[in-house]
């Protein structure tokens, strides 16, 4: 069940690793006023975030029609492309999505369906990474983990 999480955990880690090798991936955008409705779209609500140190927010959105969640890693200041992710993962479905690359603004969308499913999501920008476990599902508690490399 875990094995896509893993993957894309896995990916995102070996992708910032790698950052000086791998080819420049175009940038997602270059505007200064990103926000997660706007990436993820219309209906998309934010229902969870998480700071990645002081370079920007992961947030996590659902949209109440469709039953999905979206995933997008924003960050604080635009500039020069740095290595980006942004996952999503369903552990009830095994389901999930990510988006690793270099980019100047943001990470994401990732999108997968949710509804009445607890969710792992979380994303990095730079050496920081924050991975959420756990999250809202009701009565479970969350689990937050934020990493340095």
């Amino acid at each position: 069940m875990a094995s896509i999480r893993s993957t894309l955990v896995a990916a995102a880690v070996t992708a910032a690793a790698l950052a000086g090798t791998t080819a420049l991936a175009a940038p997602a955008s270059a505007a200064a006023s990103v926000t997660p409705g706007i990436v993820c779209g219309s209906g998309y609500k934010t229902v969870n975030s998480v700071p990645v140190g002081t370079k920007g927010t992961v947030y996590l959105t659902y949209n109440s029609a469709n039953g999905k969640n979206c995933v997008v890693t924003i960050r604080k200041a635009t500039g020069t492309a740095v290595d980006m992710s942004a996952y999503l993962y369903i552990p009830d479905t095994d389901k999930g999505d990510g988006d690793y690359g270099k980019y100047t603004s943001y990470a994401g969308p990732v999108y997968a369906y949710g509804k009445g499913h607890c969710v792992d999501w979380g994303g990095s920008i730079g050496n920081v990474s924050v991975d959420v476990t756990g999250s809202n599902c009701a009565a479970m508690k969350e689990h937050r983990t934020t990493s340095i490399r």
